[in-house]
């Protein structure tokens, strides 16, 4: 147990610890209410004032969920991801990209450099479940050319949709990853809007 530490602040630690080293996101005041079971919102927040308080953790400033652990400081990249909203992973839809808020993740556990240009969508639909990408996860992606392969979200003939980035005799197309949904052949155009580079799995 780390010096000064009740057990359950030692608890809430290692949870914030284990957290933004398995998924890279650093959990709400409200996550960790949930978490422990907490009666309420103000408990949690006095949990972490406490381990800021006793120097185990440090608040990333201006960023409200966003805590980093001292002796990681030198290489902790703590990044407001903007998220857009949510992308269909089933048949394409139209859809207006507007942000709808942010989420901290650490850019390091994804190996990204910190001058990444990223964004997050909410994943709708089953189409891509065998890449395991399930309905209400988050998406991570990266502003950047695709290669073969790539998880996509993609503009396809004025529908955006998140699909496998496939290239067959030098034409590209999208790929479901469900036999249930058929493959996605651009008739007019098809633009790709960002890479996933991370899956934040829906915890519900």
């Amino acid at each position: 147990m780390s010096e000064g530490l009740t057990k359950r602040q030692q608890e809430v630690y290692e949870y914030l610890k284990r957290e933004a080293r398995e998924t890279g996101v650093i959990p709400s005041s409200r996550e960790i209410q949930h978490y422990f079971g907490f009666a309420s919102q103000t408990a949690a927040m006095n949990h972490l004032r406490a381990l800021e308080k006793k120097g185990v953790i440090q608040r990333v400033p201006g960023k409200a969920r966003a805590v980093a652990f001292p002796e990681e400081l030198d290489r902790e990249e703590i990044v407001d991801v903007p998220v857009y909203g949510s992308i269909a992973a089933g048949m394409g839809e139209t859809q207006e990209q507007q942000q709808d808020g942010c989420i901290s993740i650490d850019i390091r556990s994804l190996g990204l450099p910190r001058n990444a240009r990223t964004f997050a969508l909410k994943v709708r639909g089953e189409s891509m479940i065998d890449a395991h990408i399930c309905d209400g996860d988050t998406v991570i992606l990266e502003f950047r050319e695709p290669r073969r392969g790539d998880v996509v979200a993609a503009l396809i003939d004025g529908e955006t949709t998140l699909k496998r980035y496939v290239i067959d005799g030098g034409k590209p197309y999208l790929q479901a990853e469900n036999e249930l949904f058929p493959d996605l052949l651009p008739a007019r155009e098809l633009v790709i809007q960002g890479v996933m580079v991370a899956l934040l799995r829906n915890a519900a």
